[in-house]
């Protein structure tokens, strides 16, 4: 089994791992890095519970080898707070009541995240396109789109 030396910032820190050749960088996260925040929903990129920041941009961490990783920065979901704070997206969220199981807001948040970084004004429609490849079952999605709406008023 062929293994591969990585060395990566995991939200915000340097960290180096050993990883064989087949291993997603979902299972590596949750797994090998304890950070399961990041959710397993398809496995088949259709969901995007799994997303993640890879360099900046969301990916879904069910298609990304580990070893893909090697010299990138990844963000997950337990990188938006800071200091025990809430990011204001995350806070919107509470707000606007934009969960209700929960699981697939992991993947929401970090694709939210990644439209604010690239766009801090998003009309409706950016947001909807954006958020595409993440499904939702329980909010019917307006919740979600009143909360990106309102943290990029607030700056967020």
């Amino acid at each position: 089994m062929t293994t591969h030396h990585i060395t990566f910032t995991i939200n915000g820190a340097q960290e180096e791992a050993l990883v064989t050749s087949h291993i997603t960088l979902l299972a590596f996260l949750r797994e090998r890095l304890g950070l399961t925040g990041t959710k397993n929903g398809c496995a088949t990129g259709e969901c995007g519970a799994c997303t993640v920041l890879l360099d900046g941009e969301p990916v879904n961490a069910c298609l990304v080898l580990a070893a893909e990783i090697d010299g990138a920065d990844v963000i997950t979901i337990e990188g938006l707070a800071h200091d025990g704070e809430l990011e204001p997206l995350q806070q919107a969220f509470i707000d606007h009541t934009g969960t209700q199981c929960g699981f697939c807001t992991p993947g929401i948040l970090i694709s939210a995240r990644a439209l604010l970084n690239r766009n801090p004004d998003p009309t409706e429609d950016d947001i909807k396109d954006a958020l595409r490849g993440n499904l939702c079952r329980c909010t019917g999605y307006q919740r979600i789109i009143n909360a990106v709406q309102d943290a990029a008023k607030a700056g967020g």
